[in-house]
């Protein structure tokens, strides 16, 4: 069992089973901030309503979040000819080919992100052991696989963030940094809600976000009260 240190014990006072409001979540997650030295994570956890062993596919999607993640994204590349020189003005930081694919099996995995034209694919195949469980192998519905590299790597270098559903039914989303004003990370989770409710399964029955909380890196999340933050974000 994981042992809780002091500042989380103290932060965690009051707080088991309280619901909060979304601005007031916010309040309480800057001011348990400045109990740390370093600027931590804002994560948003959503618990899904649905029968997880009746989809024929998890709930995922993309979002771009308004003010980023305030995270620093590496983006690596497979593309030949004319794409190398938009993958570059778009800002990738590694761009190539088979030389990448030998660099990557030998450990190589500096990146946050991979994308690919789709003649790349044959090349890459062999990476799928590697990155796929990982999450990072490039793929249509993900829009990873794609002609339109300059547009991709644009999305992903300001934060294009993508979701997926967990065997459990759950998705962990960042939504910024504590050092966010209170309005920008109020609207970055607006954002985020609004694209997992768009995700929906057309299948899905009852209630279909069952819980939200918010978090700190390392901080006690805060549990929200779903039809009060859903009214004031005007999200329904």
């Amino acid at each position: 069992m994981k042992t809780r240190g002091k500042k989380y014990k103290e932060m965690a006072k009051g707080k088991e089973g309280k619901l909060y409001g979304l601005e007031e979540a916010v309040d309480e997650l800057k001011k348990m901030a400045g109990k740390r030295k370093f600027d931590e994570t804002v994560d948003m956890a959503i618990h899904l309503g649905i029968d997880v062993k009746k989809l024929q596919q998890p709930v995922r999607g993309t979002l771009i979040l308004p003010y980023g993640s305030g995270k620093s994204v590496k983006v690596l590349v497979f593309a030949t000819g004319e794409d190398v020189e938009k993958a570059k003005e778009a800002g990738a930081d590694y761009i190539g080919g088979e030389e990448l694919v030998e660099k990557i099996k030998s450990g190589f995995m500096d990146f946050d992100n991979v994308v690919a034209t789709p003649d790349m694919m044959k090349v890459i195949s062999p990476l799928g052991k590697i990155l796929g469980p990982r999450g990072l192998m490039p793929n249509p519905k993900s829009g990873t696989v794609t002609k339109d590299i300059k547009g991709i790597v644009t999305e992903l270098k300001k934060g294009r963030i993508e979701f997926r559903m967990d065997k459990d039914g759950n998705l962990h989303i960042p939504v910024g940094k504590a050092s966010f004003t209170k309005e920008h990370l109020i609207e970055n989770i607006n954002t985020a809600l609004k694209s997992v409710l768009a995700a929906r399964p057309s299948n899905a029955k009852g209630n279909y976000i069952r819980n939200v909380t918010l978090s700190l890196t390392m901080s006690p999340s805060l549990k929200i009260d779903t039809g009060k933050i859903f009214k004031e974000i005007e999200v329904i």
